[in-house]
């Protein structure tokens, strides 16, 4: 699987910020396998590239192809399975079910696209020091805590490449490590690839290739 971005450029971007990027108005080529690393100030789009990427928004010129299709051309079953065997995403805002338990927004991602991850949801979240989270509401969680949930939840399901928007900033440099751990563990697992946009660069990101937004 392929992600082919040619061209594309929000409408409502400034053609100053268009200009120096590496990823708007050029073409790019984003590979399975491959762990892609987009370093994006604030205010050059780097939230509307992740909903562009997931079909969330369309307001861009240009086109993006997954594996020679147009994502605007898609039907709404082609979009749903693409987004259920091909895409996983783990939003900045989080998109958490605040009246339910992390656990039960772990599991929904969980029977709607079941995937072997090797290891039990409890474990996961063990791992991420979350464990006692998961029976409380979502809403009684501490930010860093909801992230951590939204990890453990985007890695339930199959996937070709999982997309990333600031998936850490919330979190501690030791808890940062532990969620990238688990992360390249379960994308390796897959053969999948890693699209992560964030404001830095993060040095414990084993990053294949690096882009400025």
């Amino acid at each position: 699987m392929q992600i082919e971005l040619k061209e594309v450029s929000p409408l409502y971007l400034e053609k100053d910020k268009i200009a120096g990027s590496q990823i708007w108005a050029e073409d790019v080529v984003f590979r399975k396998s491959e762990k892609v690393q987009i370093i994006a100030p604030s205010g050059s789009g780097k939230t509307s590239l992740i909903h562009f990427l997931y079909r969330l928004r369309n307001d861009y010129t240009g086109s993006i192809r997954i594996n020679e299709s147009d994502i605007r051309n898609m039907t709404a079953t082609e979009l749903a399975n693409c987004r259920t065997h091909q895409l996983s995403v783990q939003f900045q805002d989080l998109r958490l079910f605040g009246n339910h338990t992390g656990l039960q927004n772990i599991l929904v991602k969980q029977q709607l696209s079941p995937y072997p991850t090797g290891l039990s949801v409890e474990e996961m979240a063990a791992r991420l020091g979350i464990e006692k989270k998961l029976f409380q509401k979502a809403s009684l969680c501490s930010y860093g805590e909801q992230q951590r949930i939204a990890i453990v939840r985007a890695l339930q399901q199959p996937f070709d490449f999982i997309l990333l928007d600031e998936p850490f900033g919330y979190l501690d440099e030791q808890n940062r490590h532990k969620a990238m751990q688990l992360i390249e563990e379960q994308v390796e697992l897959r053969g999948a690839g890693i699209i992560l946009a964030d404001l830095k660069k993060l040095d414990f990101f084993s990053a294949d290739r690096i882009l400025y937004l």
